[in-house]
Order: structure tokens, then sequence, then C-alpha cells
């Protein structure tokens, strides 16, 4: 079986027009924003469904059905399955990879990277956002599989990314494989996360921009490659505020 794993409902339409063999498991988490403890993964997702509620509105019953759920599905994946990971190259993408390798590591899956493929320089961080179903199917055709090792470094990643031990981030960041583009760069801003992005939102409401709708485009000029929507950085506002 074939199983593509997406990085956001935005992206499911374009896919399902491109015609590629196989099921789809869509990835609706943010961990790169809030609580990602826990020492099981059910009470991950307790953490994950209390936060999500607490700073976003949403519904524990909801987030367990519409995102716990559904990326337990890979668990479920086995030595003759294929899987592919249609992540991004940014940080709130990479965060989302890092967990599903750290799902699949023991599946026995053979594991695919397929990456937004002919970027601009300056629209590297964008991703998939514009690209068509013959764009997909072009960066499906150019799909990486992991190796042995890049799933240790991804499982690696994504406990120190937990831990937010910015020194061992920065050291797998110099990790260097086909699957992991720009892998340097997002370990760098990972390492910076508790600090960097807040410091970018209060020097622009220093600046006098106040407003998310303000605030929002400098923030992705700036720091891009956290990869925050705009729910992320009105948190921040908000935190800066108070």
């Amino acid at each position: 079986m074939r199983i593509h794993v997406l990085p956001g409902d935005s992206v499911a339409e374009a896919f399902a027009a491109a015609g590629l063999d196989g099921e789809t498991v869509v990835c609706r988490e943010c961990l790169v924003d809030g609580d990602i403890s826990g020492d099981t993964l059910e009470e991950f997702w307790d953490l994950r469904a209390n936060f999500i509620e607490v700073h976003y509105g949403g519904d524990p019953l909801e987030y367990r059905e519409r995102i716990a759920y559904e990326l337990e599905r890979l668990l479920e994946a086995g030595p003759e399955d294929e899987v592919f990971l249609w992540f991004e190259y940014e940080l709130f993408c990479q965060a989302n990879m890092w967990f599903c390798l750290s799902l699949l590591r023991s599946t026995g899956a053979k594991v695919f990277r397929v990456i937004p493929a002919g970027l601009e320089p300056d629209k590297i961080w964008d991703g998939f956002g514009a690209m068509t179903a013959d764009d997909l199917a072009r960066c499906f055709n150019e799909r990486v599989e992991f190796t042995a090792a890049d799933i240790d470094a991804a499982c690696e990643l994504w406990q120190a990314f937990r831990d937010r031990d910015g020194g061992r981030l920065l050291e797998i960041g110099e990790y260097r494989s086909p699957a992991f583009p720009f892998l340097k760069e997002v370990c760098r801003a990972a390492a910076e996360i508790e600090t960097r992005p807040h410091d970018i939102v209060n020097e622009l409401l220093a600046n006098g921009h106040t407003k998310l709708e303000d605030v929002f485009p400098e923030f992705r000029k700036r720091a891009g490659v956290y990869g925050f929507g705009d729910l992320q950085v009105e948190r921040l506002i908000h935190a800066a505020s108070h």
C-alpha cells in the first residue's frame, strides 16, 4: 500500500487532482507551537489537545478524531508499505515531519521525502501552497528515500526539539542528506525558537506595526524559516502585549 502524508488540508485538493495512487493521511498539527512533552503517546495527545483548546479554542474530542487518530494511522504501516512524506522546508513542517518519522521508525515501512522542488530562492519557505496538480506530480517524481541513518537523525531531531536542546539541534543540523534540504537553517531557527520570534515581533511592534495584518507579512519576510501562520504570529503579538 502507498500512503501519502500531506502537510495540511490546503494541499489536499491539488493533490487529489494530481491522480497519484494511494491513501492519504493529513497532518493537521502545529508541533512548532506549544507543549510537546509527554512520556507516552497517549499523554502527548492529551497535552496537545489541552494546548489547542486553551490557546486556539479547539475541541478536545475533535482534536482526537481529526488530528491524533489521523496521525496514528501511520503506526499501522508495515514493511510492505511505502509512505511518502509531503513536507515543506520550514520548521513548522519539519517538526511535524520529525514526529511522523518517529512514529514510522518501528514499522519497517519504506519512507520517502517529497519536497516542494523548483521554488525560486526568494520563495523557498512558501512550500506547496501555490503549486498545481502537475507541479505536485513533478515533485513526487523527484522523491528521495529516507535511509536508516536519516530516520535515526529525524528521531534525534524530534527529541532535541522537544527538550529545547539548542546545542544538540545545531549539532544535528550539520547532518547532510538529500532527504533534508535546508536542515542547518531550520535547526538554527529551532535552537532560537524561544527567543528569536518574540524578538522580531517586539521589534515590529516597537516600530509601529501594531495590527496582525501589518506584523504578519513583515514577520514572514524576516523569519519565513519558522513557517508560522497568522495564528502563531497573533499569539506572539498577544504575549508581547501582556
